[in-house]
């Protein structure tokens, strides 16, 4: 897989901004009730991490923060740089069926070959999918698709199914760029924050 068009793997993705940025208007899967809660949203404009909650799946993997991948026999951990984390399991056990709606949801994965695919589920409404407030109902499925394409790259494919929200699945891929000898930082969302007072409906 190539470079995706548009999409700078040193920053935020397109995908971030607009998860249906490969979509011409008249193509667009959105079923209606979902164009209303986006009409809602764009009145008050103000994204659930900009209130300090987490940016949800897939959202963590697009933007421009790093984030680390720690590896054991069976259990798989993301580290994202806003302080949000990730458990996926990799010992054979399925999704919860009836599972606590959280932001981050919950994953299990498994190999195909050098590919790690991951299964993610239960995550609640409130996520926003991208920047400009595409939502998802408790129904949202994520699949993600790792693989180490050379030392420096990782290949990613992503696949959002939400049968509320959307006519059909949305697939895209994106492509992730090592940063050797670095860290994940501390990230400060509420302490000396400057910004709250200057959005409206805060």
């Amino acid at each position: 897989m190539g470079l995706v068009p548009g999409d700078d793997i040193t920053t935020f993705s397109k995908y971030f901004f607009n998860i249906l940025a490969d979509f011409k208007p008249e193509e667009s899967p959105l079923r209606p009730e979902a164009a209303e809660i986006m009409r809602k949203r764009q009145k008050d404009r103000q994204t659930p991490d900009e209130r300090c909650l987490p940016v949800g799946v897939p959202r963590a993997e697009l933007i421009g923060f790093p984030f680390k991948i720690v590896q054991a026999p069976r259990l798989i951990v993301i580290l994202y740089e806003d302080n949000t984390r990730r458990q996926i399991y990799t010992d054979g056990r399925t999704l919860p069926v009836d599972p606590n709606p959280t932001w981050m949801g919950y994953s299990v994965g498994h190999w195909e070959g050098d590919t790690l695919v991951v299964d993610s589920a239960g995550f609640t409404d409130k996520v926003w999918i991208d920047a400009v407030g595409h939502p998802v109902s408790e129904s949202l499925r994520v699949e993600e698709r790792f693989r180490r394409r050379d030392f420096g790259h990782m290949d990613l494919q992503i696949t959002i199914t939400d049968p509320k929200m959307y006519t059909r699945p949305i697939i895209f891929g994106v492509r992730q760029l090592l940063l050797p000898d670095s860290d994940i930082f501390e990230y400060f969302c509420n302490e000396n924050e400057k910004d709250r007072q200057h959005m409206p409906n805060r």
